[in-house]
């Protein structure tokens, strides 16, 4: 599947997208992000709070709970502030 990450999250890991097959057991958001912080520092860093992180498969905004899937892309992004 395509992920995508956006502002300081892309900063953090280094890179704006990437193709990933995640391992048997990964079967939501919340541990797609768990198995995403052991691939190396800048995971770690980006995701070192997920609390405040948002997510979204393939365009449509979910809670950490979301199964992953069947999804084609998930997006990792901060919060939207106003402005």
């Amino acid at each position: 599947m395509k992920v995508r990450y956006f502002a300081w999250v892309r900063e953090r890991v280094g890179k704006a997208e990437e193709d990933i097959d995640p391992p048997d057991g990964v079967a939501t958001v919340s541990d797609f992000v768990v198995w995403l912080t052991h691939r190396g520092e800048g995971y770690a860093y980006a995701f070192e709070n997920p609390n405040v992180l948002r997510s979204a498969i393939d365009k449509r905004h979910v809670r950490a709970d979301a199964p992953i899937t069947g999804a084609s892309e998930i997006a990792f992004f901060p919060p939207m502030t106003g402005g």
